[in-house]
Formats: C-alpha cells, structure tokens, sequence
C-alpha cells in the first residue's frame, strides 16, 4: 500500500502550468524497472566513458578508478533517493519542491543554478554529437580538416568541427520543436546500439592489447599516497558531481512513481552497477590505448578516428550521434526546460526552455570545458558541484528535518500561502546557500588560474578538493540553524493545514 498526497490547486495562480502541476495517482505509472532502465540508459553515455577514461589518464591503475567511480555513485545515490521521495509522494517537479525551502520566488534561484549546469551538460554532449559527425565527414570530405580558420585563437575551436557542431545543435532545437515524444524511438536505439558497441570496443581493447591480463597490469602513475590521495579527493567529488544535478531534480521523474519502493529499488538498481560496469569499458579500453598506441586516449571519439575502416568508423559515429541525442534530450532538455518555465510559468513553456537550454548551451563553450580530463574533472565536475551541493543540503534539511516530510501542496502553488515568506525569498535559505559556495570559491579561482595558489593558506584552497561535501553539509547545518524557532508566523497553520491534504492508497 502506498500513500499519495493529492490537493486541489490553484489553477490560476501565477505560480501554476500545466508542466508544474502535481501529476495525480492515476497517471503514476512509472515502477522499479522504469526507474532502472532509465538510469541504465543515461548512465550509457559518452561521458561516462570519458569519466573513467580521464582517471585512467589523471595516474589511476583500472580498480582505483573503478572502485572511485562505484563509491561516488554509491554516495550520490542517498541524495538521489531521498530528494525522489518528495516527487513520489506529492508527485511534484523539483521548482515546485525547492519553493517549501527558498519561497515561492526564491526558488528561482537553485532552479536557475541547476539550469546553467544543465545547459553545461547540454552543450558537452552536443559538442561530442558533432564532433562524432565530423570524424565520420572528414574520412569521406578530408578537405573539412583544413578550412580556414574564422574563429578567434581564443575560441580554441576548428571550422569543421564548429560546423558539425551547429548542424548538431540545429537537430537537437528541431527535436524539441517536435516535443520528447518524438525521442522514444531514439531511446529504444539507444538500450540496443550503445551496448552492443561497448561490447565491441572491449573486444577490440582486449585483442589488440594481447589480453585482458597486460590492461590491467597497467600500473597507476603516482609515486607516493600523497600524490594518490591529491588526485582521489577531487575525482570522487567529480564522481559525486557527475550526477549532482539529478539529484536535485529527481523529483521531476519520482513525481510519476508508483510507490516509494518503485524508485528507491529503481535507482538502486541501475545508478551504481550501470555506471560502474560502462565505467570498467572505458577503463579498460583507455589502458588498452597505452598499450596498442603507446600514449593514453581518453576520448573515445579520438579513439575511433584512428580506426582505417572508413565504413566502420562512420557507422560508430552516426550510431553515437543519434545515442546522444536521444541522452540529450531526456538529461538535459527536460529538466531545465522546467526550470526556465518555473520562471514565468505562464509565458514559458517546454519548448521556449528548450530553446533558451540551446542558446546557453553554446554561450558555454562546450568544447573548453572537455578539452583535458583535468579540466573535465577539476573545473567542470568539481566547480558545478560546489553550487549543487549546497541547494541539495538545503533541500533536505528542509524537508526531512524541519517539515518532517510534510508539505502543505496547495501552499506551493500559492503567492499568499506559508512558503510566501517575505516577497516570496527566505532569506535563510539563501543565506545558506552562500554559506555552502564561500568556502570553495578560493579553491576554484586557484584551479582556474585567476588566483595565485599562495595567495590563501593551503587548508582554504584545498576545501574545494571536497567541494560538494563541503557545501552539502555547510548550507545544510547552516540552514537549520536558522530555521530552528524561526519558522514564521504563517507556519503555525502547518501541521493543522498539512492533514487537510487528501490521502489516496494505491
């Protein structure tokens, strides 16, 4: 038996549309094989492989960067979990969520911070969809690899890749004009083609690297535990990172749960093993690169573009490109698509978002932030993750240890109700929230170089080697301090207000 809450809202509330609405009970049919497909099938990206791949070329041997890959999906998990129970039970989206923490106004704020992240991952894969297009090209149109150059030196970027690049980002604006419907096919693509192709690669690794035994007789690079333990840190924070997004707005797929039991077991079913056994092909097939070719390649695009085949390469990089897409689109469209909406839900919809995720996910850069593992790792993973860390320490102090897993559903969609606060900001929860990033804004400015690493003691810079645990339990404790016999005036109709909701047993 499983209890949902369900309430009438307001439908004419600025605060409401139809994509934040609560879905009812009757429309929750997603169950633990759901929930388990859909990790499996996100954790089955290019990325991935290049996140394995680049602690294989950051000094790891094959089971320290296995077992840093499986601790920090293990850890990511408990987030994940607890923030989908929110979703599964009021079957609420992650903007609607935050609104009982930061207000009804100020829940733009975490929603926007992981936006722009999502726009990041947005922009990432689009560049790897591209660039998968133009290693195909360039076999069959070899006068692609030397046009002119008409980007600045400062762009760092090639014509033909750029070219690929749009034509990519084109494909991905037509599919959300068309709407998420349209990617199901490419999705079931997707759980066939991507497997097989591991598959294949590994078979390949392991042939053309005389066997599995010399791969993983690789030794690691680090000549003490000290050098060991400096690169550990900041890779599993980057591992934690990777999904840091999701698990903030797992409520947006939770909302349409079954039952609780449904996307705990889901997410624990496909989140570590998935990640884990992806993880070991591109650990595998990256030591294998040092031995084929003598150097350590951990792009898998890269990789591929050293094949002679031309028929084999161009049918792995259509195959990638269209495995991409279908990722793109359920990842990194979705989510930030509602979160531009939550800003005026009733002048944006799912696809302005869309269009908006598109147009940041270019102003990024993409093509910078996956130019090196360590800038993969240390800036990108790591530097997104001391913003999201902080908004899911929040949230769960919130909603677990101050509302006691109780929320007033009307309230959330109401500009006058208890999570108005003051002008619709709680000032605690932003308060928090810069208490959490403050500590790791040194270490950041130090690892992308605007900062000397002398210019702060060594203890200051080294917080952000740690910086999503650093701002998750920082704006955590932070914010419950505040809140503690602070709740307002407003609140006192909580508990009364909260037994109002109607219960359903499903």
């Amino acid at each position: 038996m499983q209890e949902f809450t369900e309430a009438i809202v307001d439908e004419s509330s600025a605060l409401y549309s139809e994509d934040l609405a609560p879905i009812p009970a009757s429309k929750r049919t997603w169950n633990t094989w759901n929930y388990a497909a859909l990790w499996i099938s996100m954790s089955l990206c290019i990325p991935t492989y290049m996140m394995a791949s680049s602690l294989i070329q950051g000094g790891m041997n094959w089971w320290q960067a296995i077992f840093t890959i499986f601790l920090g999906n293990s850890i990511v998990l408990i987030p994940m979990v607890l923030n989908g129970r929110a979703g599964a039970k009021y079957g609420i989206p992650f903007p609607v969520l935050v609104r009982s923490s930061f207000g009804t106004s100020g829940a733009n704020i975490p929603a926007l911070l992981r936006a722009i992240v999502a726009c990041g991952w947005f922009g990432i894969q689009t560049w790897i969809g591209g660039f998968s297009i133009y290693q195909m090209l360039r076999l069959w149109v070899p006068s692609l690899e030397t046009l002119p150059t008409v980007f600045p030196a400062s762009f760092g970027l090639q014509t033909g890749p750029a070219i690929c690049f749009f034509l990519f980002w084109l494909l991905n604006m037509y599919v959300v004009y068309l709407g998420v419907e349209s990617i199901k096919k490419l999705l079931v693509f997707k759980a066939f083609f991507l497997p097989v192709a591991a598959l294949a690669l590994l078979w390949w690794a392991i042939s053309a690297g005389n066997g599995l035994g010399p791969i993983l007789e690789q030794p690691a690079k680090f000549a003490t535990s000290a050098e060991f333990f400096a690169f550990f840190f900041p890779a599993l924070t980057g591992m934690v990172g990777f999904w840091a997004t999701l698990s903030l707005n797992i409520p947006d797929f939770t909302r349409y749960a079954t039952s609780q039991q449904a996307q705990v077991r889901g997410q624990i079913i496909g989140l570590p093993p998935a990640m884990t056994l992806f993880s070991f092909i591109g650990v595998v097939v990256t030591s294998a690169t040092t031995i084929i070719y003598g150097t350590t390649i951990w792009d898998p695009l890269v990789l591929a573009g050293k094949f002679d085949s031309k028929v084999l390469v161009s049918v792995a990089m259509i195959a990638v490109a269209i495995s991409t897409l279908a990722t793109n689109i359920a990842a990194n469209i979705v989510s930030p698509a509602n979160d531009f909406a939550n800003l005026a839900p009733s002048k944006i919809d799912f696809r302005t978002g869309g269009y908006i995720t598109g147009v940041i996910g270019i102003l990024i850069f993409p093509w910078k932030l996956i130019a090196d593992p360590t800038g993969f790792i240390f800036t990108w993973l790591v530097g997104y993750s001391s913003l999201l860390g902080p908004v899911g320490g929040i949230m769960i102090a919130d909603y677990f240890f101050l509302r006691k897993q109780k929320l007033v559903l009307t309230d959330l969609y109401s500009e006058t109700g208890i999570y108005q606060f003051k002008n619709g900001f709680n000032s605690a929860a932003i308060i928090a929230l810069l208490a959490g990033i403050l500590p790791n804004i040194p270490g950041f400015l130090i690892t992308i170089k605007v900062i000397p690493a002398d210019s702060v003691p060594g203890w200051i810079s080294q917080l952000y080697n740690y910086a999503w645990f650093v701002g998750f339990f920082v704006s955590g404790l932070v914010y419950l301090g505040l809140m503690r016999g602070n709740i307002n005036a407003k609140d006192a109709r909580y508990s009364a207000k909260s037994t109002e909701d109607l219960s359903l047993n499903a």
